[in-house]
C-alpha cells in the first residue's frame, strides 16, 4: 500500500511532469524530482550513476501503464519466430548468454523479439555455458549456438560468454545482450545510424519496463504483450549495450574475473568512456521479463563480483584496466 504522504507528494510533484511528458514523442522526458537529465534533441542522459525507479508509476501504476503505452506506440516491440532475411553478412551481432533450462522460456520471447527487427541485417549468437548441452535444440534453426563447459559448481560468468559470443559475431557492431529483454523493432537500425555518426560505444535504453510475473505468463503462454508494468527503471547500466566489434576489443572485451552477479557492466562502460566516442543518449524503450532475483543480487554491493568493482577496480583508473585486459588477451588468458 502506498502511503497517504507519497500519494500527495506525487500529486505535487511528479503529476504536472507526467501530464506534461506523457505523450508520444515527449515521454523520454519524463523523470523524477530531483534528478537531472542531458537532452541532445534526440534521446536522454541521465546524471547520476546508478539506476532509479520511475516514482509516480510505482505510486500510481495506472501512469506507468501510460507511459508504456506510448513508448510502445512511438517504438514497437514485436515478436516472431525468425527474421525476414537471414541470409549474407549482418550488420549487427547480438551476443546472448545464457546457463539452464529455467530461463529458456525467456530466451526464446528475447530470440522472438530480436527476430523482429527491422532495416538492419541482423544475427543472433547463444553461448550456453553449463556443465552439458541443455537448450541446443530447443533454439530456432537462425540462431548461432556454441557451449563452453564449465564444471558444475562453477557461478555463471556472464562476461566470458559475452567474449566467446563477440568472438563468433560477424556484425560490425556487437549488442551485448540479455536473454531476459524485448526489444524494439528498430533498435538495431538505431545503433547502425548511431554508430554512422561516429559513435563506438552505444547505450540507447530510456526506460526499462519490468513486466510483473503474469505478465510475464502470459507471453509464455502465447499472449500478447500488454503495457502493464510492476516497475520503470532508469539509468540501467548494461543489460543491453552496443559497440562496433573494433572498439569493443580495443578495450579489451569483458573483464572474465567477474565471476557471478554484478560489475562487469559498470567496469566496461568506465573503459568504454576512457577510450571515447560513447553515446548514451537514450530513447528506447525496453521490455524486462520477470524472473526471480539471483540470489548474489539480493546481497546488493556485498557480492563478491560488485564488491571486486567497488572496492578494486573502481581505484584503477580505466586506461589502466584496459592496458591490463589487452595485455592478458595477447598472452592468450
Amino acid at each position: 500500500m502506498t502511503s497517504l504522504r507519497h500519494r500527495l507528494g506525487a500529486l505535487v510533484y511528479d503529476v504536472p511532469r507526467f501530464a506534461l511528458t506523457a505523450h508520444r514523442g515527449r515521454w523520454i522526458g519524463m523523470r523524477n524530482r530531483n534528478e537531472h537529465i542531458e537532452s541532445n534533441g534526440r534521446g536522454i542522459r541521465c546524471d547520476w550513476q546508478f539506476t532509479s525507479d520511475l516514482h509516480i508509476a510505482k505510486v500510481y501504476p495506472a501512469a506507468g501503464t501510460r507511459m508504456m503505452r506510448i513508448a510502445l506506440d512511438d517504438w514497437p516491440i514485436g515478436r516472431t519466430d525468425t527474421p525476414p532475411n537471414v541470409s549474407g553478412a549482418p550488420d549487427v551481432s547480438f551476443v546472448v548468454g545464457h546457463r539452464g533450462t529455467a530461463r529458456l522460456p525467456h530466451l526464446l520471447e528475447c530470440l522472438r523479439s530480436i527476430a523482429a527487427s527491422e532495416a538492419a541485417g541482423i544475427e543472433c549468437v547463444v553461448i550456453e555455458q553449463s556443465p552439458q548441452s541443455e537448450i541446443r535444440a530447443q533454439l530456432p534453426s537462425w540462431v548461432r549456438y556454441e557451449h563452453t563447459p564449465v564444471a558444475p559448481d562453477y557461478p555463471y560468468n556472464r562476461a566470458w560468454t559475452l567474449n566467446a559470443g563477440v568472438q563468433l559475431a560477424r556484425g560490425s557492431v556487437v549488442v551485448l545482450h540479455d536473454n531476459d529483454m524485448l526489444v524494439p523493432r528498430r533498435y538495431a537500425a538505431e545503433l547502425l545510424a548511431r554508430v554512422a555518426d561516429g559513435a563506438r560505444f552505444v547505450d540507447l535504453k530510456r526506460f526499462t519496463f519490468y513486466l510483473p510475473e503474469n505478465e510475464t505468463r502470459r507471453i509464455f503462454d502465447g499472449g500478447a504483450l500488454r503495457p502493464a508494468p510492476s516497475t520503470i527503471v532508469q539509468n540501467l547500466r548494461g543489460a543491453s549495450i552496443a559497440a562496433t566489434r573494433e572498439a569493443y576489443w580495443e578495450i579489451g572485451g569483458f573483464d572474465e574475473e567477474f565471476v557471478g552477479w554484478g560489475g562487469e557492466d559498470n567496469d566496461f562502460w568506465d573503459r568504454a568512456e576512457a577510450a571515447g566516442g560513447v553515446d548514451d543518449f537514450g530513447h528506447l524503450p525496453f521490455v524486462h521479463l520477470f524472473h526471480a532475483p539471483q540470489p548474489e543480487k539480493l546481497e546488493g554491493r556485498e557480492a563478491p563480483a560488485v564488491k571486486r568493482y567497488h572496492e578494486q577496480l573502481a581505484e584503477i583508473p580505466p586506461v589502466e584496466r584496459i592496458r591490463r585486459l589487452r595485455e592478458q588477451r595477447a598472452k592468450g588468458r
